[in-house]
């Protein structure tokens, strides 16, 4: 079963430019349409739970910060769409790993394919991986690729 519908996850490392070159290589020689989507993590912001409502005062921040993930999709989007016959590019604020297993059923997605950082250890005990827990919840196929450097 090959997928028609296929997710990037972009974070916009160097550690993810292997990841978007198989989406965009399986996405061209599958005929399938490539989605990218980044996660703005916010943990890291301090808002886990947006819905509540933005403080005033971070408004021009997650702005900004809207508006560089906005230009940085851009890049990504130019950079399949010679291979990928049709690409679109979302972003959403959350948890990471939640936001992608939740985009990929709301849009039908049949295979991720995501970056993974290779920590291992201590640094994977603190920051977790988002890779693992999208393996793991995920309902269709996941494609995890390692950077071409060591692990960190």
């Amino acid at each position: 079963m090959l997928p028609r519908r296929i997710l990037f996850c972009a974070d916009f490392s160097d550690n993810s430019v292997r990841a978007r070159e198989y989406a965009s290589v399986f996405a061209a020689e599958f005929g399938a349409e490539l989605f990218v989507l980044h996660v703005i993590d916010s943990t890291l912001i301090g808002y886990p739970s947006l819905d509540a409502g933005v403080p005033v005062d971070i408004k021009s921040a997650l702005d900004e910060i809207q508006h560089s993930v906005d230009k940085a999709l851009a890049l990504v989007s130019e950079k399949c769409s010679p291979k990928a016959p049709y690409v679109q590019t979302f972003s959403r604020f959350g948890v990471p790993s939640f936001e992608i297993v939740k985009f990929a059923g709301e849009k039908g997605i049949e295979m991720i394919v995501m970056g993974t950082h290779g920590r291992t250890g201590f640094r994977h005990l603190l920051m977790g991986s988002t890779a693992e827990n999208v393996v793991r919840t995920a309902n269709c196929a996941v494609l995890t690729v390692r950077s071409s450097s060591n692990s960190e």
